[in-house]
């Protein structure tokens, strides 16, 4: 097959949130940018099969979960009405709206998209099978890889059945199964769990290891487990799935572990969400020195840049943690130090939220990794039980975080569960980044009754004289 050729000073292969950002900006910095990427428009995993429409889903069984719980405040709504269809249609339109605005934000910025997929032929070279079938060699001066990850699923969990679904196929919402087991209790399994909870699904999880989200503090993720106890019908904890089987309409599970009740159930579906594994195979990484660790990731370093000088790894190709702002970030430090400007990636602190309800979100040093570190911190906690916004919501089970040095008072670390948590921790995050100190968050003043002045407060609890606290509450 013949093939045409197009020269380019970035390539970026890859339309995620770090490829589409690293594209966007070489283009407003001047440079001539080539986009590849085998969905319509830009956006990727992310904004076509992950985040946006996870959250859409999430948003829905929130207004499900709320109907439900206002008759404690008086309102008393019929059963809500579920039209899939429809929910399925705003879902779509979500997406289409986002991925068509990226798409209307590459014509203007004169980037070339190519819809394909691209395979590196060297350092200096990449070929392209497009969509419409044909090829393109493209030449360029510098290389982005944006390729994402994709869901892992374990061999004797791999059925030729409809029924076992993995996240992308679970954010279809083909029905709502009476009955639903999530393998594996990481967040991703936790918030689509939710989803087919608040649906009506009898939603069971199981998980390997002795907890729920394994990595978060524990006083943190208790709070939520708290409230997933009572929504889905069971979990399984130190249990794994040794076999699986279609059995008729329903999927037949075998389990083994300490505190099975049952070793043999039957469910009407089952979600895989065991983890995710880098898209950096048949990407001709073969046809350049470009390194990969024994995990699948692109060796990189703190430019993001692989073993080939003018070529770079950015987003969960390059490592953990597989998050689509820190891909974002990665891309414009990648943009920035091709333009020779003396940039690194080096965060203090990287935010990380759980999207379920309550939400749970975090930055900078946990308790668990100080603890795990041997690194002497003081940890105080505001409850929001003492919250006045939190009250006024009837969702005062949530719980904001300090960690901090007990010599400068620096803040080292934010965690936060409640409504909202995802928004709060960007406060976090810049304070961690700018190094505050607990006093700067004592003294800077909070619009009251909000869930944010719950940072304050902690603050003020370091110190001896919370307000709605008695006592000096640090750890």
């Amino acid at each position: 097959m013949s093939t045409e050729t197009k020269h380019t000073s970035l390539l970026v292969i890859g339309g995620g949130p770090g490829g589409y950002p690293a594209a966007f900006l070489g283009a407003d910095l001047g440079l001539d940018v080539t986009l590849v990427d085998l969905d319509a428009n830009p956006g990727g995993v992310c904004l076509y099969r992950g985040c946006i429409p996870s959250k859409a889903l999430l948003h829905v069984a929130r207004v499900i979960t709320e109907s439900r719980e206002a008759e404690q405040w008086g309102l008393t709504y019929g059963e809500p009405k579920i039209d899939l269809n429809r929910m399925r249609e705003w879902k779509n339109k979500v997406v289409g709206k986002l991925t068509g605005g990226l798409g209307m934000l590459t014509r203007k910025r004169k980037i070339n998209f190519v819809q394909g997929r691209a395979k590196l032929l060297s350092n200096k070279s990449a070929i392209v099978d497009r969509k419409d079938g044909t090829q393109q060699t493209i030449t360029f001066d510098n290389c982005i890889l944006s390729t994402g990850s994709r869901p892992v699923i374990p061999p004797n969990m791999k059925l030729a059945s409809d029924r076992v679904m993995d996240s992308t196929g679970a954010l279809d919402i083909p029905d709502i199964p009476g009955s639903l087991l999530v393998v594996g209790g990481g967040y991703i399994g936790c918030e689509l769990g939710s989803v087919y909870a608040a649906l009506g699904s009898k939603v069971s999880i199981v998980e390997m290891l002795p907890q729920l989200l394994t990595g978060a503090d524990r006083d943190m993720a208790n709070v939520l487990i708290g409230v997933l106890e009572k929504r889905f019908e069971k979990i399984m904890l130190k249990t794994k799935v040794v076999e699986m089987k279609e059995k008729g309409k329903k999927i037949e599970v075998k389990f083994e572990g300490l505190h099975v009740d049952n070793p043999v159930q039957e469910f009407d579906r089952v979600l895989v969400s065991v983890g995710r594994r880098p898209n950096s195979e048949d990407l001709g990484l073969e046809n350049t020195r470009i390194e990969v660790d024994a995990k699948g990731f692109v060796k990189v370093d703190k430019q993001r840049r692989t073993a080939e000088p003018n070529i770079f790894a950015i987003g969960d190709v390059a490592g953990d943690p597989m998050l689509a702002h820190k891909a974002s970030h990665e891309g414009r430090v990648a943009v920035e130090a091709i333009m020779g400007h003396p940039f690194i990636f080096d965060p203090r602190a990287i935010p990380a939220v759980v999207f379920t309800d309550p939400e749970m979100a975090w930055c900078g040093l946990t308790e668990l990794q100080a603890k795990q570190a041997g690194r002497e911190v003081k940890i105080v906690s505001f409850p929001w039980a003492a919250s006045g916004r939190a009250t006024t919501l009837g969702r005062n089970e949530g719980l904001t975080k300090l960690v901090l040095d007990p010599h400068t008072e620096q803040v080292l670390g934010v965690g936060i569960v409640g409504v909202g948590a995802g928004e709060m921790i960007a406060e976090g995050v810049l304070a961690v980044e700018m190094a505050a100190r607990a006093d700067d968050l004592k003294l800077t003043i909070h619009a009251h009754p909000t869930l944010s002045e719950t940072m304050m407060e902690a603050a003020e609890i370091f110190f001896g004289h919370g307000t709605h606290v008695l006592g000096r509450g640090y750890q």
